[in-house]
């Protein structure tokens, strides 16, 4: 759509469809919400606002330090003739204060992992070089019970390994209001620092909210991650062809329900990773680790307005002058079943070199995914009636998504679903979810792919997966890595912990 008619009206009060009318004719607007502190507000006032709010919790008692005795009453108070109540919540994480040394150097990275009942998780950005981190980052969750409990646990992030030193963690219930939550060390409780939040909550505005319980809500936050073997890469003239994107969608699982995609029994390379040597998935998984590794390095943002999406596709090489402009290519996805993430590269990046799979490397060896495929942008009309003289904020911008995935193959019937959830996150881009015999996506596939040919410098080597001389790829460099991780245990093999952010 035209950007600079793009509605960017408030997104909290968006309802969803009922699930008898969860088709294309969704016409969804997506607001922000009212009274949120943001860039205006300085963090600063609004800690000082709840510690005011918390000296009034304290003359009660401290939620960390409650009795059995009154936090069983409390949870009484949450049910309605026996049943849990259920609201929509929206949780602000706003920071942390007081927590130790992790770090040589005096300091830590510190992230944060919050999970509703075990539901559902939220991982925070990473905070470098801070004992006193300020996230101010937000969680929405429709149909969330009233029984519920929040854990938080607070993690420093330690670059290039396997595993993350632990801080602490906090543990409160959903009732509505700001605290000042004590962070505890796993050995003999030791106080490990305060983590700040507040919570505001209303009651479910959906009329079952028993059936999509822990409903994520936004906003949608994603982050960049470049291939861990960058540093090594000898042409970084796009730096596109060496990222990757994770990105949160609203409500995938009202949508897609139930339904997976199991990988491709009938698709050789699928037969190769999924009943092949352990080897073979144990490489693709450690690689799936190094590319999706949260790190201080990493890229994070949310999705509020179209802009913001114009933002990832825009790439290019410096030399042409198009860094700042959508770039006319053709991504892999894969909608995870662990997360609900969806998970994004170029089908031509360079760190995808030497997989049987790409769409395996994206889900972590998955045996099964919500979706995936392919997708590109497109301006309207296609990229063959486009000319580069029209300024992209200009352009009705389209997204043309596909099944195009050999290794789960999934099934077509599913298309529908798949265009409505993309039209519910992003109300601002005309879908088109296209099963991948379809011609008309092979016309506007090849048409985008001929237009970067012809207009922006790419050459067809970078239309695929590709290594050039002197780089090191992704696989060869986590078999590297899982070698040496074996080789101290000759009994079996190494069980690798999972990254936390998968």
């Amino acid at each position: 759509m035209d950007l600079g008619s793009a509605n960017t009206e408030e997104r909290s009060n968006t309802t969803l469809p009922s699930d008898d009318h969860r088709h294309p004719s969704l016409h969804l607007f997506h607001h922000r919400d009212d009274g949120m502190p943001g860039i205006r507000n300085p963090i600063q006032q609004l800690v000082g606002e709840i510690r005011k709010s918390t000296e009034r919790v304290r003359e009660g008692a401290h939620e960390s330090t409650r009795s059995a005795l009154e936090w069983a009453e409390g949870r009484k108070a949450t049910l309605k003739n026996g049943e849990p109540v259920y609201n929509d919540l929206v949780i602000h994480f706003i920071g942390a204060s007081g927590l130790p040394k992790m770090d040589v150097v005096g300091t830590a990275d510190p992230y944060f992992v919050a999970k509703l009942d075990g539901a559902l998780t939220f991982v925070s950005t990473v905070k470098p070089n801070t004992l006193t981190p300020v996230w101010n980052e937000y969680w929405r969750i429709k149909n969330v019970p009233s029984t519920a409990q929040l854990r938080l646990d607070v993690l420093d992030k330690d670059n290039g390994t396997i595993t993350d030193d632990y801080i602490g963690n906090a543990i409160t219930n959903v009732e509505a209001g700001a605290r000042e939550l004590t962070l505890e060390g796993r050995s003999f409780r030791k106080e490990r620092g305060q983590f700040w939040i507040k919570i505001d909550s209303t009651p479910a505005a959906a009329p079952n909210p028993a059936r999509h319980p822990f409903l994520f809500d936004g906003p949608i936050r994603f982050s960049r991650h470049y291939a861990p073997t960058v540093g090594l890469f000898t042409n970084l003239g796009d730096p596109h062809l060496y990222s990757t994107w994770k990105m949160f969608l609203r409500a995938v699982p009202f949508f897609f329900g139930d339904t997976v995609q199991h990988w491709n029994r009938n698709y050789k390379a699928a037969q190769t990773i999924f009943t092949g040597p352990i080897i073979v998935r144990s490489t693709i998984q450690a690689a799936h680790r190094m590319l999706y590794a949260r790190s201080t390095t990493n890229g994070f943002g949310t999705i509020e307005t179209p802009q913001d999406v114009i933002n990832i596709l825009h790439g290019g090489k410096v030399e042409t002058g198009t860094v700042h402009r959508v770039k006319p290519a053709v991504y892999t996805y894969i909608i995870s079943v662990d997360d609900d993430s969806f998970r994004f590269s170029e089908t031509g990046a360079a760190f995808l070199a030497d997989f049987a799979s790409k769409h395996a490397l994206h889900a972590n060896c998955a045996e099964a995914v919500r979706y995936s495929g392919e997708f590109h942008p497109r301006p309207e009309g296609g990229w063959e009636n486009f000319n580069d003289e029209v300024p992209d904020h200009q352009v009705n911008w389209e997204l043309v998504i596909d099944n195009n995935s050999g290794t789960y193959s999934p099934d077509p019937m599913m298309l529908p679903e798949l265009k409505s959830l993309f039209e519910y996150n992003f109300p601002w881009f005309k879908i088109h979810a296209l099963d991948h015999n379809d011609p008309r996506l092979a016309q506007s596939r090849e048409a985008c792919r001929a237009y970067a040919l012809s207009k922006r410098g790419i050459t067809n080597e970078e239309l695929q997966p590709h290594v050039q001389s002197g780089e090191e790829t992704l696989s060869h460099s986590a078999s590297t890595r899982l070698n040496e991780q074996r080789q101290p245990s000759l009994d079996g093999p190494t069980a690798f912990p999972q990254d936390i952010s998968n």
